[in-house]
């Protein structure tokens, strides 16, 4: 019998206890399904000023020292168990001095350097000994490096295994740099000089194993035009670099029993789904109830295309459609869409705000859900616009292409596009207009789209495949 596997779970986000975006879903659902696998697993997280502590639990805190410069640091971890995984939260000045989860520079790099080994030093106070370390994106990355540094001198370390993955490669830690060094953390091998004291860079040449959220994500990655000029490290990795696409929670997202939506649904009750549509309509002060509803749900950033979305909708006004933009970012793409809005009256809502609510009230009311990026590791918001019956308009890179097949056939669950252009937008666009104006087709695609699978089932057995192959390598002594 297979003796099951101790994870040690690293990611700055978790959902419910911290989430900004797609990494805290990741970090609150995936661990359930390894666990659900056979596996043990204790996420450590940051213990961020929201989240709040039983005094019980804040009662029986460890202390745990982690050194920097000859100087010990004073850590304290509380543990608390969450939809039934246990939680090592780190607490510390370096985590307490910022308010906010991310803020960039060099407090965001001493807090994310700290809570990783100090991560380490939790489980060395507890007595519990991971078989593999699983660190998510930079911010978990010292954990890594401090691994590959020690861990053959070290016994309690010396057979754990190192899984890094990267949820985008365009984060790299810049401004760790100083606490990366301070902490006696060993640069990257091999890659630029640039990105020589990088969390990133680091966590990518001295992982055992590496993974990323997507299969096709894995290829762009180590190619010149999607590398971040990391790809030198990536692509000399490649033997050890496995893609494994990311997953939702469907008892979360589900039409059928969402509370946030005014009428519940689910495939085989498609005709319930236009209530939700029109009190939407109604509350954004969009009047035409029988023109297909567009939405665009994420950040306002260059990566995720919103204005590409915006010049193809300027192109499209001979025909009907409306929209609702949700979502807050970069303060010149914000200003594009306030403009946007202000001069097409009655076709498009902004929303510059991020409102979870709303957003499952427009999953559960949109007819098609945009995902123009230039570029996506894996994407969340076209998952779970399938999951609600919104039919996804995507651009064909990293995750979005994994995850959408084009209707041009008459059997897919959305509309493609290539270009990273408004034009090739456009016709997508025009292209999946025209098919929500065929009633019966429409509904068929709609049902197509509900009925994929995109639970975390399979991803952990990926996950857990991988963890034994990276046991493998440090078994055989090649790490």
């Amino acid at each position: 019998m297979v003796r099951p596997l101790n994870v040690l779970f690293l990611s700055a986000e978790a959902a419910p206890l911290a989430k900004v975006g797609g990494l805290g879903d990741v970090g609150g659902e995936l661990p359930a399904a390894l666990r659900r696998g056979g596996l043990t697993v204790r996420c450590a997280l940051p213990r961020y000023p929201t989240i709040a502590l039983d005094p019980s639990a804040l009662a029986r805190r460890k202390r745990v020292e982690v050194v920097r410069g000859g100087e010990a640091i004073e850590a304290w971890l509380v543990r608390r168990r969450v939809w039934g995984t246990e939680y090592l939260l780190i607490d510390g000045a370096p985590v307490a001095r910022a308010a906010d989860i991310y803020g960039g520079g060099a407090v965001e790099g001493e807090k994310f350097v700290f809570w990783a080994l100090a991560s380490l030093e939790a489980c060395r106070a507890l007595g519990w000994q991971p078989d593999v370390v699983h660190a998510h994106d930079w911010h978990a990355a010292a954990a890594v490096a401090w691994l590959a540094a020690h861990r053959r001198e070290d016994p309690f370390w010396r057979r754990t295994a190192t899984v890094f993955t990267v949820h985008n490669l365009g984060y790299a830690g810049a401004g760790a740099e100083g606490a990366w060094q301070g902490y006696g953390l060993p640069p990257a091998e091999g890659g630029p000089e640039w990105a020589r004291w990088l969390p990133l860079a680091s966590g990518l040449s001295r992982a055992d194993w590496l993974t990323t959220v997507s299969p096709t994500y894995a290829s762009e990655i180590a190619t010149p035009e999607s590398g971040f000029g990391l790809d030198p490290i990536v692509a000399a990795r490649r033997s050890r670099l496995t893609g494994i696409l990311n997953g939702i929670d469907p008892a979360v997202w589900n039409p059928a029993t969402d509370r946030a939506l005014v009428a519940r649904y689910s495939a085989d009750s498609l005709d319930r789904r236009r209530r939700n549509k029109q009190s939407l309509q109604a509350e954004l002060g969009l009047d035409e109830q029988e023109a297909p509803l567009l939405a665009f749900v994420g950040r306002l950033e260059h990566q995720k295309g919103v204005d590409l979305l915006l010049q193809a909708l300027a192109t499209m006004t001979d025909l009907p459609w409306e929209a609702v933009v949700l979502g807050t970012g970069h303060p010149d793409l914000e200003a594009m869409a306030a403009s946007f809005e202000q001069g097409h009256s009655g076709r498009l809502r902004y929303r510059p705000v991020f409102d979870p609510h709303l957003a499952r009230r427009i999953y559960g009311s949109a007819d098609l859900v945009v995902v123009p990026s230039r570029y996506e590791p894996c994407g969340l918001v076209q998952m779970i616009a399938m999951r609600y019956g919104a039919v996804p308009v995507v651009r064909a890179t990293g995750g979005l292409r994994d995850t959408v097949r084009d209707h041009a056939a008459g059997s897919g669950t959305g509309f493609v596009f290539a270009d990273t252009s408004s034009e090739a937008l456009a016709a997508a666009l025009r292209r999946g207009l025209a098919a929500y104006n065929d009633r019966r087709a429409w509904r068929s695609l709609q049902r197509r789209a509900m009925r994929q699978d995109f639970s975390w089932e399979r991803p952990a057995r990926q996950y857990a495949a991988v963890y034994r192959r990276a046991l493998r390598v440090v078994g055989s002594g090649r790490s």
